[in-house]
């Protein structure tokens, strides 16, 4: 795999699947509305006792994709925002930010290829490995992993989402619920 085809497998599709969080971010806030609830309500919630909750997934989804592509570019990872992010806009605002760094971004801005070292972190475990690999079998990975995480945690709370939702690509007839 060239640079090319590195950033080809990375940046593209996290630059879209931001997008596709940022629309699931709009229908959550307007569920919450149209329920009375406050933001919080739904960011605090988790599907089991120690998971984190939709908002810290959120956060980790946006800062995963910026994680995947700042080795691959020779770059730190820059910061989207201070602390927590405590409501639907402050999130909307990461995520966009994590979008738009990316979009700044071509195929000649990678300085790596397929087979040079990038060192990572995998909660205490540091880890080595080709970039390749980086990309394809952990940073793309997790990034999905809190992504679909998000969604989940959007489901479970009742917020109205469905695949078309989550990858934009697909569409069912009228009348279809996936709730």
């Amino acid at each position: 795999m060239s640079s090319t085809l590195l950033f080809e497998a990375s940046v593209p599709v996290l630059t879209r699947y931001l997008g596709q969080l940022l629309l699931m971010l709009d229908r959550a806030e307007a569920c919450a509305r149209a329920r009375q609830l406050d933001d919080a309500t739904l960011l605090r919630q988790g599907l089991t006792p120690g998971m984190f909750d939709l908002g810290q997934q959120v956060q980790i989804a946006a800062g995963f994709a910026l994680r995947c592509v700042a080795p691959l570019i020779g770059r730190a990872l820059p910061a989207l925002g201070e602390g927590d992010a405590q409501d639907f806009a402050a999130l909307r605002r990461r995520v966009a930010q994590a979008q738009a760094l990316l979009g700044t971004l071509g195929p000649d801005d990678l300085v790596l290829g397929e087979e040079d070292p990038v060192q990572t972190q995998a909660g205490e475990a540091a880890l080595s490995m080709p970039a390749r690999e980086f990309v394809l079998s952990y940073a793309m990975p997790n990034f999905f992993f809190h992504l679909c995480m998000a969604y989940a945690l959007l489901r479970a709370q009742g917020v109205p989402l469905g695949k078309p939702d989550f990858d934009g690509w697909h569409r069912y007839a009228p009348g279809f619920s996936f709730v």
